[in-house]
């Protein structure tokens, strides 16, 4: 598939027929292992959770309904970074941004891999309203590592529409 026709195709699902292989889950999860890093540092970090009882138990536990029916039926990852590594020097921020270049390489980091799972035929969605604390409890996550988000993954039960772009003048500006 030509990369521009991978990221046409991806789209943010909300209803899932079946969640993803463990094998081509690990493939995903190397491939967004590939992501650029500050320093390749890579302060990046998943939770991947394909157990069916612990999947139920944290969508019941942890995501609101939208998002717990959202999800259905699909995989769950879980994203993290390691606070004070990325944009820090000496154990102090390099500038303003401080942990927020750790949030800027997961971005970077979940965008390879929701692409990695496209190419595979996988589809995902990305959900930040989540009760980290629940989360954090669950899947053990040190208190070292921001959570951020909780991806789906699964086969799509159904095509969504084209969702409207702004119009690129709207969001960059040229000189």
């Amino acid at each position: 598939m030509e990369f521009k026709e991978l990221i046409c195709e991806r789209r943010s699902i909300r209803g899932y027929a079946s969640a993803i292989g463990h094998d081509d889950l690990v493939a995903v999860l190397r491939m967004a292992q590939q992501a650029p890093s500050w320093k390749n540092q890579q302060a990046s970090r998943c939770y991947a959770v394909e157990t069916p009882e612990l999947l139920e138990d944290l969508r019941s536990c942890a995501l609101p309904v939208f998002n717990r029916n959202s999800s259905a039926n699909a995989a769950l990852i879980v994203t993290t970074f390691v606070k004070d590594e990325v944009g820090f020097s000496g154990g102090e921020p390099v500038n303003e941004v401080a942990n927020g270049w750790g949030a800027y390489d997961l971005g970077l980091h979940s965008a390879y891999l929701i692409l990695a799972a496209r190419s595979l035929g996988y589809d995902t969605l990305i959900m930040g309203i989540r009760d980290a604390d629940v989360i954090r409890e669950k899947l053990s996550i040190p208190d070292n590592e921001e959570i951020m988000s909780v991806i789906a993954i699964g086969k799509r039960s159904a095509d969504p529409s084209v969702r409207p772009r702004k119009d690129l003048n709207e969001v960059v500006r040229f000189f």
